[in-house]
């Protein structure tokens, strides 16, 4: 994994312990957690564990978005990396609404996607979505991700339940 890629809008770099307090506060936001489907808001240990344990391991690859300037933006991941299938799942969020829809997410998608199908040999890449996040599926779309499938009633947030759209783009359709 390499430390840092640098984009034209964005920094992707190693995560660090110091950016828990960024993302405990953005992970315990209603909205937040419901986009991402966190059952529980978290404290700062949890999220330093996350950070220095759980986004270390074997199968993924965790970085921290920034701007040029250093200020942090949001994360995004290739997790559950599958090599002997060459398929992988990614992650991304910017949680900041004031930092939404400014080209950060397409640039750092865009990154991660080709470290996936060009250094880590994938040739599959999924995302999870729920079906009310509607802003985001259309994004994915854009960005070339296709549906392929609903869970019905997968999800369950604040006493209701909503569909889980699971999305892909493969390798040839990303070239």
């Amino acid at each position: 994994m390499k430390q840092e890629i640098s984009g034209k809008k964005i920094i992707l770099r190693e995560q660090r312990e110091d950016d828990a307090p960024y993302f405990t506060y953005w992970f315990n936001q209603p909205e937040v957690m419901f986009q991402c489907g966190f059952e529980k808001e978290t404290d700062l240990q949890e999220v330093k564990k996350m950070i220095n344990v759980d986004h270390k391991s074997e199968d993924c690859i965790w970085y921290t978005i920034t701007d040029p300037e250093g200020s942090i933006i949001g994360e995004t991941g290739l997790l559950r990396m599958f090599p002997a299938w060459h398929q992988t799942d990614l992650s991304i969020i910017i949680p900041d609404p004031g930092n939404q829809h400014k080209g950060y997410g397409t640039e750092a998608i865009r990154i991660m996607l080709k470290m996936a199908f060009e250094e880590c040999e994938m040739h599959r890449v999924s995302i999870g979505v729920v079906a009310r996040n509607t802003d985001a599926l259309e994004f994915y779309k854009r960005i070339g991700f296709r549906q392929e499938g609903i869970l019905e009633e997968a999800y369950y947030y604040n006493n209701e339940y909503s569909d889980f759209i699971m999305m892909r783009i493969l390798e040839q359709e990303w070239k």
